[in-house]
């Protein structure tokens, strides 16, 4: 391979036949890489608005896209061309196709280059609404052909690792990111309709709170000090309540340095808001409609497959059941917050307890998570969690142990966490002394130092506030029928690639422009 050319560990004679055609274009005064393409149409277009092109003879479309594998024939051939609304055939042929074009398709053209098309429409004789090409300018010469049965590839990390090429070959893995970009989208209109604000907070932080998590640690050299990157952006967001922003939201990155699973990315997105004057109850409402709207506005249907049966979100109210009458629903385990840890294991009915649980307070969310979890299919709020694992939510009225707090579960996961937020300065010093103290117990997720500038704000007063966190990833998941967290992250965290590549090798036939006879027309 020439010098001229990159190498890459994985390149082999493929690549550099594809590389000596961009030369070949440069040596005959072409550009394979060119600045600009005044695209006017996109095939989605194109296609629900046909007649309008093909009832008016002449009517010129201009489109941009990757052309597909081409079935070539004689002084003519057709492929088609894929841009990010869709794909569109095109019939390129030595009659109507001006003559530098017609050569560049015959030369050097290659399915997965990009190509900038200029022609009129026509159906063929199957019907299919095809662009003639009057003109076909190469816009960037692809190096490195498509991987042969890349579509339906086994090896998911192959296809996390190379998103490109898995968004390139598999349209619904487009389709699924678009999907989440709609829901997204949605999710904020409906927030800035019901008079909420979008702010943004720091992702760098002295002191990270807001979840019982691990944090990742980074270094600021300038003011040389150790920063945290957030874990959530809670305690900032009702800074902001106090300060007088009675209803704000943000959509943000967090980051916590904890396991990866089909349902945890170390770093992931989350939806966090508060509102001034709500309670847990309150919001529990808004969560059903929330969720709901940006569904029926991305899928055009509020009916989702949820454990492989259909279930319509608009049906409501979704079940609220306490932690303690989950366990007795759905285990037969008759437990309460005021057991010893004996107790507890007593009536767990053989249900495992792990030796290192060392609280009742822990042993009962143990059980939960690992026996009533796998039951919540349909959304369920879970309400009624002890103060103990929950320490910047307010107290129930008739039960100070006990916190106003839920937590929505749907398709056997964690979708959404929300509690009346705690105002009282006192106690929340409180609360996070407790946290200290279980730290220094040995829990890694409890924060190890109080913020007092926390506290300092709630001094000031922040009205009564309910607080809620969605995990959007997990919420695209549930949208789009995904089993995997990964399958909804363009980009997931993977481990280091050890000693490949990681890539699917091409078809070793991989002369696109190969005379074939084409599909009847």
């Amino acid at each position: 391979m020439s010098q001229s050319f990159p190498f890459l560990p994985d390149h082999s004679h493929l690549n550099e036949v594809r590389y000596e055609k961009v030369a070949a274009l440069r040596a005959a005064g072409r550009n394979p890489y060119p600045a600009f393409f005044d695209c006017t149409h996109l095939a989605a277009d194109i296609l629900a608005n046909e007649a309008d092109y093909i009832d008016q003879p002449g009517k010129v479309v201009r489109i941009m896209g990757r052309v597909g594998p081409i079935r070539a024939f004689g002084k003519s051939a057709f492929f088609h061309v894929t841009d990010r609304s869709g794909s569109i055939q095109i019939f390129i042929n030595k009659k109507n196709t001006d003559e530098e074009s017609f050569e560049t398709y015959k030369q050097f053209l290659d399915t997965g280059d990009l190509v900038g098309v200029t022609g009129t429409l026509f159906r063929t004789k199957t019907g299919e609404t095809t662009v003639e090409a009057a003109n076909l300018a190469l816009l960037c010469k692809n190096t490195r052909p498509l991987p042969e049965k890349w579509h339906g590839l086994t090896d998911k990390e192959v296809r996390y690792r190379q998103r490109y090429v898995d968004l390139i070959v598999n349209p619904e893995v487009m389709e699924t990111f678009k999907v989440r970009s709609r829901l997204v989208s949605a999710m904020r209109r409906f927030l800035d309709g019901n008079d909420f604000m979008e702010v943004e907070t720091p992702m760098m932080q002295p002191l990270y709170g807001g979840a019982a998590a691990r944090p990742f640690v980074t270094h600021h050299n300038t003011l040389d000090m150790d920063l945290y990157l957030r874990i959530a952006p809670e305690l900032y967001l009702k800074r902001l309540v106090v300060g007088g922003m009675h209803r704000v939201y943000e959509i943000n990155r967090n980051f916590r340095n904890e396991g990866i699973s089909t349902q945890h990315n170390p770093e992931f997105t989350m939806l966090e808001l508060y509102a001034g004057g709500w309670n847990a109850s309150l919001l529990m409402d808004f969560v059903e409609e929330l969720l709901t709207e940006p569904i029926r506005a991305a899928l055009g249907t509020t009916v989702i497959t949820l454990g492989g049966a259909e279930f319509d979100l608009a049906r409501r109210p979704w079940p609220r059941i306490s932690i303690i009458g989950a366990l007795a629903k759905f285990c037969g385990i008759d437990v309460n917050w005021s057991m010893s840890l004996g107790e507890v294991k007593k009536a767990a009915n053989g249900l495992h307890v792990p030796d290192e649980i060392s609280t009742p307070v822990d042993a009962i969310v143990h059980l939960f998570e690992e026996n009533v979890e796998q039951h919540l299919v349909e959304p369920t709020f879970i309400t009624e969690f002890p103060k103990a694992i929950s320490p910047l939510a307010k107290s129930k009225d008739d039960d100070p142990e006990v916190t106003d707090r839920f937590e929505l579960y749907a398709n056997c996961m964690e979708i959404a966490n929300g509690f009346s937020e705690l105002n009282d300065p006192a106690e929340q010093y409180g609360r996070f002394a407790e946290q200290v103290e279980r730290r220094k117990a040995g829990d890694a997720e409890a924060v190890g130092v109080i913020d007092e500038d926390y506290v300092r704000a709630l001094e000031y007063g922040m009205p009564p506030t309910a607080g809620l966190g969605v995990g959007i990833d997990r919420y695209a998941m549930l949208a789009t029928g995904s089993a995997s967290i990964r399958d909804v992250i363009l980009f997931p965290l993977m481990r280091p690639d050890s000693g490949t590549t990681g890539s699917a090798a091409p078809s070793e036939d991989d002369a696109s422009t190969t005379e074939q006879q084409p599909e009847k027309t």
